[in-house]
Formats: C-alpha cells, structure tokens, sequence
C-alpha cells in the first residue's frame, strides 16, 4: 500500500514490449525475484518493475501500470498478484501459476523453517529477550505504515471520516473485521456513482476491448480454482472432521483471504485477536512475533499467517506428532490464502481493460484504502497496549467496548526499546531489516543483563 514513483517516463511511454521470453527464461528471472523480494510491496513492485519493465522490456510501462491498479482492487497481495498476472500475459496458465508460486515459495519456506524454530525454542530465555526487542520495532515499523498511508489516502473530509469510522468500530465496538470491509467498500461504490469528486475520483477513460470468449476463460477459472482451493478442506472434512484444529485453520484463512483489503497491516489486528481471544492459537505479542519474522524475509507479509497457522496446528496436534502437525497447519494456511489469489487473476485477467476503469470498483477501493488507515490506527493501538504492558484490562457497556492498559505492569525494557525504535525509524531513518536487527541485539542485551 506504500506510495510508488513509477509514473510513465518519456523515454517509455510508447515502447512496446519485446519478444516474448522462453519458459525457462521466465522460471530464472521469478526464482531471482522471489529470492529477493524484500521490503513489502513497495520494495517488491519496484524489483518486478526494475526487472521486467526497464531491464528485459518483457511488459510495456503502461500495461504494468495498469495491471498494478487492477491489482490493488482485488483482495490479497497485490504484489504477488502482479506476479501472476505478468506470468499468465507471458506465457498464459503456466506461465502464471509459475510466476505467482515463485514469488511466494522461497519466503513460505523460510517463514515455515522460522516457525519451527520459534515453537521449539519460544520457552527459551534469550529467545524471549530477543523477541521483546523485535515487538518493539514492529510497533515502530506499523506506526510508519499507518502514517505513510494515511498521508496518502485521506484527501478527503469523506476518506477521513471512514477512517475515523473504522477505528471507532474496530476499537470501540468490536465490529467484525469483515463488515467494516465490506460495509467501506460499499459505500465507497454508492458515493462514485453519485459524488464522485468526495473521493477525489479521477475522470476515467473507455476500456479497451475483451479477447475472445472471456465468459468461457472467467467460468473455467473459477470451476478449476475453486475446487482446488477446497480440495484439502474436503479431505480435513471426511479423515478429521469439522472438530478438528485443521478444519478450523483452513475455514478461518479462507475467510480471510476473501476481505484481505489493504495488505497484512490491515488484517493482522482481527487475525491476532481472533487467534489469541477467539481460538486460543496464539498467546498475547507473539502476531509482533511472526509479523517480524516476516518483514526480515522475501514474499509477500501476508505470510505471517503461515506463522499463525503452524503454531495453532503444532498446540493441538492430535492425531499427529506436533511437527507434523506444525507443518499441515502451516501449508494449509498457505494454501487457501492464496488459492484465491490464483482465482481472481485467472478468471478476471480477460476482464482487466474493462474492469481497471470502472468508476464504481475504484470508488469502493477508495473507501476500503481509507477504512484501512483506521484498521491500522486499530493495530497500532493493540499493539502498544500489548507489547509495553504485561496486563491489559476491558470491559463493556452495551455495545462499547473499552481497554486500558495496567499501569503497573510497564515494561520499561519494552518502553526503552520501542524509544529506540522509534529513534532510528523516523530519526536515522533506517531499513525494516536494519531496524530489526539493532532492536532485537538491543533486547537480547536487556533481557539477558537484567
């Protein structure tokens, strides 16, 4: 969701794209990026721009572009999206099924080799001191997330409103992550087709034309997919059953994946909070755990979830060993948060002229974008009461919902390290995996001398 400077340079504006590239070709250059794809994104959108756009020439300035804001409306990862999308323009399915898996394995296998640490390791002391010093540069690192995109978004009174709009209901209510979703992106259609100009709405010019028979390519997709992205809950649901830890993993990141607006920041407060009060996956701070584990590796952050997957499998692992367990939660996880991904790229792709210019589609991602920097504010704020306070209190009142933190139970390690992230963040203005590195040395010390 970060701002990108990739606006079409002179130089580009009318170059077309060259020869198509060799399937071989195609596999070497998406293993490269997957390797590399640090940095969210912005990072991750600006490698794949570098690479196939003003290095190779594989995809002209301005169907990258386009493909971009294509992707931005669709839930999930838009950057992996992207992938996908430049793959199956390349070298049709195949082509894109090896793009978008590319982009996403190496990350997934790194991310699934770190949880297995973290489970075996997570009673460990200097793990603890290690991991309060990440906690600390999480909430230092969505504070510059939740800043970057506010700065960007909220232009107008309309934005800012659903902004405030969604914190309140987040924080104060408790609505469902989903309704605020759901509910921003269809206000957000009603206000294009009426008042266009209070989401600051830009005129847009005629698709181009569909290629042929894009209902068949739509209607196949969506069959192919769809069973694909059911097949392993149809297994979990006749050998373990609807009881089972797995059923209950894979039905939770299907949901997810489908109202995954705005990117991981957006998401990871309702997913922390329904894996620690909901389900009992978690424990309080371990989401700051998994989403540093995530921001130091290649891929897209969404994969965080594999992280909580892998722990809530490897807690309650019956009838399988917890490793095993760890390990079928945590390629579930992975599997129906982006199944979906696939879904929407293969059965829309015919679409993409049409689609990217409709007015109605980019007025309800305006209110969804605007409805996520109160999402974030919302994380933000579940994550300082949780990573500087060991005991955080609520009550309700009706439909209200207050929390408030112990006073007493201040962590001043975690204060004192959180004032160094901040220092270095907005101060020095280091890299994520800098910042990381330097706060989780400092908690290591701090835990240990103390």
């Amino acid at each position: 969701m970060a701002e990108l400077d990739l606006s079409i340079s002179p130089d580009l504006r009318d170059a077309p794209a060259t020869a198509t590239p060799s399937f071989p070709d195609l596999l070497r250059v998406f293993t490269r990026i997957g390797f590399l794809s640090f940095g969210g994104p912005a990072g991750q959108i600006a490698l794949m721009h570098r690479e196939l756009v003003e290095e190779r020439g594989w995809v002209a300035e301005e169907d990258y572009l386009h493909a971009l804001n294509f992707c931005h409306l669709l839930p999930g990862p838009e950057a992996q999206q992207l992938a996908t999308w430049i793959g199956w323009r390349l070298h049709g399915w195949q082509g894109g099924l090896a793009a978008g898996l590319l982009f996403v394995i190496p990350g997934a296998c790194i991310i699934l080799a770190l949880s297995v640490l973290y489970a075996l390791a997570a009673n460990l002391g200097w793990v603890a001191a290690l991991f309060l010093g990440v906690k600390a540069a999480v909430l230092a690192v969505v504070v510059q997330a939740l800043l970057r995109i506010a700065g960007r978004a909220l232009d107008t009174g309309v934005k800012r409103a659903l902004a405030a709009a969604a914190f309140a209901g987040l924080f104060l209510f408790d609505l469902p992550f989903p309704l605020i979703v759901l509910g921003s992106g269809v206000i957000g259609m009603i206000i294009a087709r009426t008042r266009p100009d209070l989401l600051a709405l830009k005129p847009t010019k005629p698709g181009g034309a569909l290629p042929a028979r894009p209902w068949r390519t739509t209607i196949t997709s969506v069959l192919v997919w769809g069973v694909i992205w059911a097949a392993p809950m149809a297994l979990i649901a006749a050998t373990l059953g609807r009881g089972h830890v797995l059923w209950e993993i894979g039905a939770f990141f299907s949901q997810l994946a489908i109202v995954t607006f705005g990117g991981a920041y957006a998401v990871l407060a309702y997913m922390a909070q329904e894996a620690v009060q909901g389900f009992g996956w978690l424990r309080p701070g371990e989401m700051a755990d998994g989403l540093g584990l995530a921001e130091t590796t290649p891929g897209p952050l969404i994969l965080v979830t594999q992280f909580v997957g892998y722990l809530a499998a490897f807690r309650a692992p019956e009838p399988f060993s917890p490793l095993v367990a760890g390990l079928l939660g945590a390629l579930l996880t992975t599997w129906v948060t982006f199944a979906p991904c696939f879904l929407w790229i293969f059965a829309l792709a015919p679409w993409i002229d049409r689609l990217g210019q409709a007015v109605w589609l980019k007025g309800g991602l305006a209110a969804v974008t605007a409805a996520v920097v109160g999402v974030i504010a919302n994380l933000t704020a579940w994550f300082a009461l949780h990573v500087l306070f060991a005991a955080v209190g609520e009550a309700r009142f009706g439909p209200l919902r207050l929390s408030w933190p112990d006073l007493a139970s201040f962590d001043w390690r975690a204060g004192l390290l959180a004032a160094l992230a901040f220092a270095l963040a907005f101060g020095a203005k280091w890299s994520v995996l800098r910042l990381l590195a330097a706060c989780a040395a400092g908690g290591l010390v701090l835990g240990l001398a103390v």
